[in-house]
């Protein structure tokens, strides 16, 4: 979990006045971070003989209970905000009471307020899940990424003038990209996309290497367009 380490190291490094980030697709431009906290959930039990300890409190069936109640808060809150549950582990044995059951989970909204609310929310959900099965939880935070634009027209214009060279527009859409680290700390900053490609994060993702051709024009009229090079 690289919590933006190495851009917030050299932000905070160079002190730049303008930060583009050249990350996604084409025609993507991403205007405005999605702000994110990932959070480890881990749940403890005794432990215990499947037979022998039968009704001991299982630390799985605890994080079943908050992960489901999860769901269906954020099924609730509808597109303004994302949760995802990974990393589920739990358990040795299949006739053992596991003494341990953990997730790393992520919550995404637009907003820095919501972000906020969203994770309080959730810590409430999780402990009540914990208390009613009988077992502990603790919450380990690993990461945040702030929520917020910074990008200015000037930046904007000159991404639609170096995507109309490639007959495209852009499409404006938040993100979670480097360029959240400039917007930390309030320095006007944008991702740039530079290729075409498809499915992210899954198996079949795919990129046309030759659409690199493409981005590297888009790049240049980008630079120019702010006068740069």
């Amino acid at each position: 979990l690289g919590n933006l380490k190495g851009a917030r190291a050299l932000v905070e490094t160079l002190a730049p006045e303008v930060v583009v980030a050249v990350d996604g697709y084409l025609p993507g431009v991403v205007d405005r971070a999605l702000g994110s906290v990932r959070f480890r959930v881990t749940l403890l039990g005794r432990g215990g003989h499947a037979w022998g300890d039968r009704g001991t409190p299982n630390p799985v069936f605890a994080l079943a209970e908050g992960l489901s109640r999860l769901h269906t808060l954020f099924k609730e809150v509808g597109g303004e905000a994302s949760l995802n549950a990974s990393g589920l582990r739990g358990g040795e044995a299949v006739n053992a009471i596991p003494k341990e059951a953990s997730a790393l989970l992520e919550i995404r909204a637009l907003e820095e307020e919501a972000l906020r609310t969203l994770y309080h929310k959730a810590q409430e959900v999780l402990e009540e899940a914990a208390q009613l099965h009988g077992v502990e939880v603790s919450l380990e935070v690993l990461g945040t990424r702030p929520a917020g634009s910074t990008a200015t027209p000037r930046l904007l214009q000159a991404a639609e003038v170096a995507l109309a060279k490639i007959g495209e527009r852009p499409q404006f859409q938040p993100g979670s990209t480097d360029a959240s680290a400039a917007i930390e700390r309030g320095i006007p900053a944008l991702a740039l996309g530079v290729y075409r490609g498809g499915g992210a994060h899954t198996p079949e993702e795919w990129v046309l290497p030759q659409s690199l051709w493409e981005g590297r024009e888009v790049l240049l009229a980008f630079l120019k367009a702010l006068g740069v090079g």
